[in-house]
């Protein structure tokens, strides 16, 4: 069966996770999963600093153990023994003690009020998490859940955008071709404006590389270089949007868009936004 790229994307996802939830904390051990599609039940995919494959594929249903009731109440939990902890369910004390695990916590990921994965953290000793680690616990999970909902929004404003724009003076006086042609430029725009949001280079790399799938495959030679705020910019402008919005949505100043859309302007060659708009397109910067 071939792998989903968006589960594959989201594993990687997790992964990086764990170890930065190592390096944040200071607890040795890390694991994790996803909340399996079509199902309730979160599944241990991801090991960080384990001994032994004890807690690998493990099953955890809402409401049982520790990360089950993360996931039940869709907030962290944390136990100082988990061998004897009178706060969960004890379903999984088998797996968690071959492992020789003591003090954990238990953070679901949340994205769109629904609980996407689980993070857990652990000491092989008895002993309470302070509120620092739980903080940055917390914190890690907050990043992996910006991080899914920007892929999802990615995904969805692709698919909304439909197939990528066909090259040809006859591709857009086809029935449709208008309206198909102005939902890949809002979509170009707006997977544009979420960019800077990513703090995960690869991941704004990623975005990147699909957001170009929507603008002509090879530029004219010769072609103006845009810088990459000032193609923001442009693709806001293209969409109709106005200084004020475009920077509202891009997170700049109305003053900072002006100067990016002069700058642009005065390498295009053009007076308007119009023109720079078309000047753009025609150098395959915008679809």
């Amino acid at each position: 069966m071939t792998a989903d790229p968006t589960r594959t994307g989201e594993a990687v996802e997790i992964r990086g996770a764990l170890a930065r939830l190592r390096r944040a904390t200071g607890l040795p051990v890390a694991f994790g999963g996803l909340v399996e599609p079509g199902r309730r039940h979160v599944r241990i995919s991801e090991l960080s600093g384990t001994a032994t494959p004890a807690l690998s594929s493990l099953a955890v249903t809402p409401g049982n153990g520790l990360g089950g009731k993360a996931v039940a109440l869709a907030r962290p939990c944390a136990v100082t023994d988990y061998s004897v902890s009178r706060q969960i369910s004890h379903e999984y004390d088998v797996p968690v003690a071959a492992e020789g695990l003591r003090a954990v916590v238990a953070v679901p990921v949340v994205v769109r009020r629904r609980v996407r994965a689980v993070l857990y953290g652990a000491l092989r000793t008895a002993r309470p998490l302070g509120d620092r680690t739980l903080g940055e616990a917390v914190q890690v999970a907050r990043d992996v859940e910006q991080a899914l909902l920007v892929r999802e929004e990615a995904a969805e404003l692709l698919a909304a955008a439909g197939p990528a724009p066909r090259t040809g003076a006859e591709s857009w006086r086809e029935p449709g071709a208008g309206a198909e042609r102005e939902r890949v430029r809002e979509a170009h725009a707006a997977l544009r404006a979420l960019a800077p949001r990513i703090a995960d280079p690869a991941l704004r790399a990623e975005l990147l590389d699909a957001c170009a799938l929507l603008t002509p495959r090879e530029a004219p030679s010769g072609a103006v270089r845009l810088a990459p705020r000032e193609v923001d910019v442009l693709a806001c402008v293209a969409a109709g949007a106005t200084n004020g919005a475009a920077a509202g949505r891009l997170g700049l100043t109305a003053e900072t868009v002006k100067a990016y859309l002069r700058s642009a302007m005065r390498k295009l060659g053009a007076r308007t936004r119009g023109e720079a708009v078309v000047a753009a397109r025609r150098a395959g910067w915008l679809p």
